[in-house]
């Protein structure tokens, strides 16, 4: 790690917008260890074996419909600092259109507006770097579905954090090979969704594209923000609970490790997971387990998988502490 390199990048931010994404990148990673990548052939074999092992579980525990992407990236954290920017960059574009105006002086600059523009760039880029840094070195797989991407017919991603895994199976004393495996059922599943659920991606995205416009114009669209939560309670949820059924090995243990170290960390990590909303990422986690642990034991887990066959099959908000309520309304 070179700090002094970060403060720099972030010092140098320029640029027309109100983040220099290539500064926050170049920050992150430069305040991050990479780690090591050096897979030896049973990794590989590894990793590639218990991504193919959880498609085939997952199909035929939840009859679903559905592929993995055809790139499977095993990453360091600089690839995954690399593979993310552009999902913020592109979240934020709006709200960087609103706040820089056509001439590039801030909205709502009164005096000095260079100047303000120029320190509030430096800002929001380090905060960027501070939040890529953190996630990367937390971070131990994901399925990318590429919301909001440049190219929309851009195949989805998934990948794993090696040193991350690494890392972790050590910090919790457990096998690396099983909390691998077992990480790789959790992404899998994501992809189970969005395969059975083509409509998945477009739902999601018109919800941040609503919240995000509502707040570049000053206002707030709590509609299209509480949808956009609910939707994604939906997803977290019956990923846990589809994972949990699919796994091939014991995993209670892995499972109470990792509920653990989820809420726990040092005063600055807590401090980090507040300020980044991983709060609410594990509420999400908690809460929608249990509606689809109480949908699963009374319907099956093949009934929990209707809430895919089209936006109006998903949970409302109401719904996903009333899971009977839903049972009545869609049958499954």
């Amino acid at each position: 790690m070179d700090v002094l390199r970060s403060l720099r990048a972030v010092s140098a931010a320029s640029g027309p917008g109100v983040v220099d994404w290539d500064r926050a990148a170049e920050a992150a990673k430069a305040s991050t260890d990479p780690g090591s990548l050096a897979l030896s052939a049973a990794d590989r074999a590894g990793y590639a074996a218990d991504v193919r092992d959880a498609r085939t579980r997952i199909r035929d525990v939840a009859r679903l419909d559905f592929d993995v992407p055809d790139a499977i990236e095993v990453q360091n954290r600089h690839h995954w600092i690399d593979a993310s920017v552009d999902t913020f960059r592109n979240v934020m574009e709006p709200i960087e259109a609103a706040a820089v105006g056509d001439d590039g002086v801030a909205a709502g600059s009164v005096s000095t507006p260079t100047l303000s523009l120029d320190l509030s760039r430096v800002v929001n880029t380090g905060s960027m770097a501070f939040a890529l840094g953190f996630l990367a070195r937390n971070v131990l797989g994901q399925y990318d579905p590429l919301l909001l991407a440049d190219e929309p017919d851009a195949d989805h991603g998934l990948y794993f954090v090696h040193p991350n895994v690494v890392a972790v199976a050590a910090a919790l004393d457990v096998d690396f090979p099983r909390f691998r495996r077992w990480i790789a059922f959790h992404e899998v599943t994501h992809a189970a969704e969005f395969g059975a659920a083509p409509w998945l991606p477009e739902y999601l995205e018109s919800r941040v594209e609503r919240g995000v416009d509502g707040l570049s114009a000053g206002g707030i669209d709590p509609a299209a923000f509480a949808e956009l939560q609910t939707a994604m309670t939906a997803v977290e949820g019956y990923a846990e609970v589809l994972m949990d059924r699919a796994f091939d090995d014991e995993y209670a243990d892995l499972r109470r490790k990792l509920d653990e170290r989820r809420g726990g960390g040092g005063p600055v990590q807590r401090i980090a997971r507040r300020l980044l909303g991983l709060g609410l990422k594990r509420r999400q986690y908690e809460r929608g387990a249990a509606f689809f642990e109480r949908v699963v034991d009374a319907r099956g887990i093949e009934a929990a998988g209707t809430v895919w066959d089209r936006p109006a099959t998903l949970p409302t908000s109401a719904e996903l502490d009333d899971p009977d309520a839903w049972l009545v309304r869609v049958d499954p």
